[in-house]
């Protein structure tokens, strides 16, 4: 099988206050370019800082950056500032952060664990966002204790979601990122 050709992306953000978080999303011509409407996982840098991070979709065939606390600091970030960025396609995915809920039942079912185990960084992120592609505390319950049953019958990935309207539900609605037209 073939290798995947990297894509380098390069240009220039303004970063966005949505509710309480700061994001970077990035031009429509720099999304174009990926090889994904969904998550993408890249390596590079925001101004001179290296990254590791995945892109977020927005929604609406496009995608966003997080910026955390500690690179907000970094680049100095606010609601406005122009941010530089290049970035590659990542040959391996970074390991998602389980959420407590979905570690919680994972841990407790200890015979999904080598399913767990055997998935692809990429397909845990996709089991991930599934769990918490909801604002509704029950449905985001009934999402956990779908992941584990699924995952004893073997499933590889959480459904057949749409994985460009798949965003974080704190920043969009309807799948859809906040404040972009």
């Amino acid at each position: 099988m073939a290798a995947k050709k990297s894509v380098t992306i390069e240009g220039a953000a303004i970063a966005q206050a949505i509710n309480d978080r700061l994001i970077v999303p990035l031009p429509e011509v720099a999304s174009a370019q990926l090889p994904s409407r969904g998550q993408v996982a890249m390596v590079g840098a925001l101004d001179d800082h290296e990254v590791e991070t995945v892109l977020e979709p927005d929604g609406r065939k496009g995608h966003w950056i997080s910026l955390d606390d500690e690179l907000v600091e970094a680049l100095g970030a606010a609601d406005g500032t122009s941010i530089s960025f290049t970035l590659t396609t990542a040959a391996q995915w970074p390991e998602p952060e389980v959420p407590e809920d979905l570690g919680t039942a994972l841990e407790s079912a200890g015979d999904v664990e080598h399913q767990w185990d055997s998935l692809t960084p990429m397909a845990r992120w996709e089991w991930v966002r599934w769990v918490g592609a909801t604002k509704n505390a029950s449905t985001r319950a009934k999402r956990v204790d779908v992941s584990i049953d699924k995952l004893r019958t073997g499933s590889r990935r959480p459904c057949c979601f749409d994985l460009a309207s798949c965003t974080d539900p704190e920043l969009s609605t309807s799948g859809k990122l906040i404040g972009l037209s």
